[in-house]
């Protein structure tokens, strides 16, 4: 039986709280996830997807509940601290990778994410070797162009690299919040398919926030979808794959109003 590898109870995080504009963005959240799970996460603009994936990777601090990764509370690290733990792959694709830096440079700063780097954490001939062989995976030539600047290449190729940097750590949770809704449909297909098999082949946990509902199916073993900071539905294994869009837009089309979710 997978053990569990994140462990939410009871989170409740409200901003501006006790002024006309407070708003409870998380409210009493529990959620537990098993090793190895590929959880997708909808819900409408404000539903909490982006403060639920804040409060995992240490950007915010919740005002009340735990927060387990494996048996280490971590409620309170800040988020260099859970650099040790977590892995981001954000919508922009300029924010996973230094633009000023070559491709193994990043690559070898993604090796050292929280870890202790000293003097000698420069790019070596083997390490120059081992990414090379790494960049094959991607199948985008960029094995022949480690000493190119990250800047010149296009937001595609960004985006693969950038999660190719995620697995050389071996993160506890990968969180991809919303990675593909900044590319074009067939650039964002390219990187889905990518995420699947590094995610399945790394057997990485992972949660992605995704305004796609139809990714939201067709990817991962569970989904869950949150509105006005509770999870308003979990479901996972056969129950999520005979699921069709058609049937989540009927049953929950009040909540989901957001264009980009009832349009799929």
């Amino acid at each position: 039986m997978a053990k569990n590898m994140l462990k939410l109870s009871g989170i409740t995080k409200i901003f501006n709280s006790g002024t006309l504009d407070e708003k409870r963005a998380m409210d009493d959240i529990n959620l537990t996830v098993k090793k190895g799970d590929f959880v997708t996460v909808v819900g409408s603009n404000g539903a909490g997807k982006s403060t639920l994936l804040n409060i995992i990777s240490g950007t915010y601090n919740p005002d009340k509940g735990t927060i387990l990764i494996g048996n280490q509370d971590v409620t309170r690290y800040p988020d260099y601290k859970m650099a040790k733990y977590v892995a981001r792959v954000f919508q922009s694709t300029t924010m996973g990778t230094a633009e000023e830096m070559t491709i193994e440079e990043n690559l070898c700063l993604a090796e050292k994410r929280g870890k202790r780097r000293g003097l000698m954490w420069g790019v070596t001939k083997s390490r120059r070797s081992r990414y090379g062989e790494l960049l094959k995976f991607l199948e985008l030539g960029l094995e022949d162009r480690t000493s190119q600047k990250v800047g010149l290449l296009s937001g595609g190729q960004r985006q693969s690299l950038t999660l190719l940097m995620t697995t050389l750590a071996m993160p506890k949770l990968l969180l991809l919040d919303e990675h593909t809704a900044a590319l074009d449909p067939r650039t964002a297909e390219k990187i889905m398919a990518l995420t699947e098999k590094m995610v399945r082949e790394n057997n990485l946990t992972t949660l992605m926030v995704t305004h796609n509902m139809n990714q939201a199916l067709q990817y991962g073993n569970r989904m869950i979808m949150l509105h006005q900071g509770k999870v308003q539905l979990d479901i996972k294994g056969e129950e999520k794959e005979e699921m069709t869009t058609k049937e989540i837009i009927s049953k929950f089309g009040q909540t989901l109003r957001d264009e980009t979710l009832l349009s799929v």
